[in-house]
């Protein structure tokens, strides 16, 4: 199942491969915004003799045709980088961009599928089929898959897979269970309008001060008392906006926040019940409530095939001991919309290590990865290609 040949590669191109990751780092571009990006990875692909064709604003969709009839597999690594201050500024290549930075290691996922396509290519002749890369753009705000999708992404694709660097497990252990992984991701807006008025008569008012704060000490009754205990469920009020001036009864309050869980019933359970909640709770005082919901990201869910054989690939690859199984998250991951229309699999590759101090959380100005583990997730998304075009 392993390809000796792509390995070798791979190994090879270890020094180029963190080159490449570390000038991405230095030059992080805000989702959207991967102009520079979309164009260092089409004159590395014009290098390779890659075919491909730009996504509409940023992106790329490429493909390597095997020398043998068989299916497409695709290849999907993100491109953009976030609005986070780093922190790491002893780096030689720490970002150059104030208030920019590759917070979440999308730098080395576009770094590891370019040397993955490289080792791809020089074998394309022995290939059964072809390799659809996918360098997405804008997946921090869950935007850059759909686009990617409307514009053919996995248009003839019979299997997708990705990866994403994880600096909470060790370096070199890889994690694809079987089954939901990352949580549904969905937003909301609650907007409570009162009546205002002076802050001595609040008799004459309908205070939307008091409206938003009932409504948020009570919301979190609908996980904890009307969800299946079984199915995960978190709801997290992050924003509130309520009133203008100390003397002045809030006429309007605005609430946002999000809803996470990995179970399509729970999600829309607590959908309704997040309108019903916020209906009551603004009657009640004699106020009125909108609420705004959307849906944001799926919940990524690995097919069962396709998780064992990463599993499978892994072990033949890096040794059995490299197999990992990191327990779901909360988080969200537009990867999902690509499994939402082909079976799939999304796996995590460590970069944690203690002793070069990159265990920081993602999205925190000081996170960075392990390189160690640029090789192994470069040789994870080639060798699950060839291996999937070879089952």
């Amino acid at each position: 199942m392993i390809n000796e040949k792509i390995k070798q590669a791979i190994e090879q191109y270890s020094e180029e491969l963190t080159a490449i990751r570390r000038k991405l780092h230095s030059e992080p571009e805000l989702s959207w915004e991967e102009v520079n990006t979309t164009n260092f990875v089409c004159d590395y692909l014009d290098q390779l003799g890659i075919s491909y064709r730009k996504a509409e604003p940023t992106g790329v969709i490429a493909e390597i045709k095997g020398g043998k009839p068989g299916k497409t597999v695709a290849l999907r690594g993100d491109m953009d980088a976030l609005s986070v201050e780093e922190l790491n500024k002893d780096l030689p290549y720490a970002s150059k961009t104030e208030g920019k930075m590759h917070a979440c290691g999308h730098d080395s996922h576009t770094a590891m599928l370019m040397i993955a396509a490289k080792a791809l290519n020089g074998i394309k002749d022995d290939i059964p089929g072809n390799v659809r890369l996918l360098f997405q753009p804008a997946e921090e705000v869950a935007e850059g898959a759909k686009a990617l999708v409307k514009q053919g992404a996995v248009e003839g694709v019979d299997n997708v897979f990705g990866i994403h660097i994880w600096s909470q497990m060790p370096t070199n252990k890889v994690s694809c269970p079987v089954g939901p992984t990352f949580a549904s991701a969905d937003l909301f807006t609650v907007t409570f309008k009162g009546r205002g008025g002076h802050g001595a008569m609040p008799h004459a008012c309908i205070d939307a001060a008091i409206v938003a704060s009932s409504f948020v000490m009570n919301v979190q009754a609908i996980v904890s008392r009307t969800v299946d205990t079984l199915n995960p469920a978190v709801l997290t009020v992050g924003k509130m906006v309520v009133g203008t001036r100390f003397n002045v009864i809030a006429e309007n309050a605005v609430i946002e926040g999000t809803v996470r869980c990995f179970d399509p019933k729970t999600r829309d359970h607590i959908e309704t019940q997040l309108k019903h909640y916020a209906e009551q709770v603004a009657a009640m005082y004699g106020a009125t409530a909108k609420v705004d919901y959307i849906h944001g990201t799926q919940a990524v869910n690995n097919d069962e095939y396709s998780a064992k054989l990463v599993q499978k690939v892994a072990a033949e690859a890096f040794g059995e001991d490299a197999v990992y199984f990191e327990k779901p998250t909360m988080g969200g991951e537009d990867f999902s919309e690509y499994m939402a229309l082909v079976p799939g699999s999304f796996a995590l590759v460590g970069s944690g290590n203690p002793e070069k101090d990159t265990e920081w959380a993602h999205h925190h100005g000081k996170f960075n990865i392990d390189e160690d583990a640029l090789v192994t997730g470069a040789e994870l998304y080639a060798q699950y290609a060839w291996a999937y075009l070879n089952e």
